[in-house]
């Protein structure tokens, strides 16, 4: 399995996970198009690698609470639930049918750190540590609705706050957003020709 080459010290358990992941997730998508179909032949590099870039970046603390929102098919929350076992995450879409298959596959995959909501995110009360999402909207426009979701006080090496996993070209959008962030580009942990044009964006959160 490629996650063997960037992340050798996954145990036997969490690799039997990835590749039942792999497993459910293809079945799933046959009966409701939860993750787009040309996509389904490199799932491992495309979902589940890019999903885990974020732990490459930031390793979350036992106890650290993760909100990933606009999940659809619980892209990034759920590699990542499978990554880190001691961390909590709260995997929100606002499309039922899609919300159905993610419990599905997080109770066939017994992960017992996952918690699904359907909704919208900005109507959540709760805060987390750090709010994470997946080709959801341009930065300046998700922004509004997540910015009130984060804790101040942080658990982990790097302050709480927003992590996006976007692709192409970001001058314009993130010139728009005009929130501080940090961009990393993806390419500097994978090697595969996909990540050549994706990035991790990072907002530390801000006082009001």
């Amino acid at each position: 399995m490629v996650f063997q080459k960037y992340f050798p010290e996954l145990s036997k358990q969490q690799l039997s996970k990835f590749n039942d992941l792999k497993e459910i997730c293809l079945e799933w998508n046959k009966k409701i198009n939860v993750i787009s179909r040309k996509d389904t032949d490199e799932f491992e590099i495309r979902h589940v690698l890019h999903s885990l870039s974020i732990a490459k970046f930031v390793q979350f603390n036992a106890g650290c609470e993760i909100l990933d929102f606009g999940t659809g098919g619980g892209f990034p929350g759920i590699p990542l639930a499978i990554y880190f076992p001691e961390a909590h995450f709260t995997l929100v879409d606002s499309i039922g049918k899609k919300m159905k298959v993610v419990q599905e596959i997080t109770e066939s995959l017994e992960l017992s750190n996952v918690n699904c909501k359907v909704g919208r995110v900005e109507h959540l009360k709760e805060k987390f540590d750090f709010v994470t999402c997946r080709a959801v909207g341009r930065v300046g426009k998700i922004y509004p609705w997540v910015k009130n979701s984060v804790k101040a006080k942080s658990l982990n090496s790097i302050s709480n706050g927003f992590i996006f996993l976007k692709g192409g070209d970001l001058k314009e959008e993130l010139s728009e957003a005009n929130i501080s962030f940090k961009r990393l580009p993806i390419k500097n942990y994978f090697t595969e020709v996909f990540f050549e044009s994706k990035e991790i964006v990072y907002l530390p959160y801000q006082k009001k």
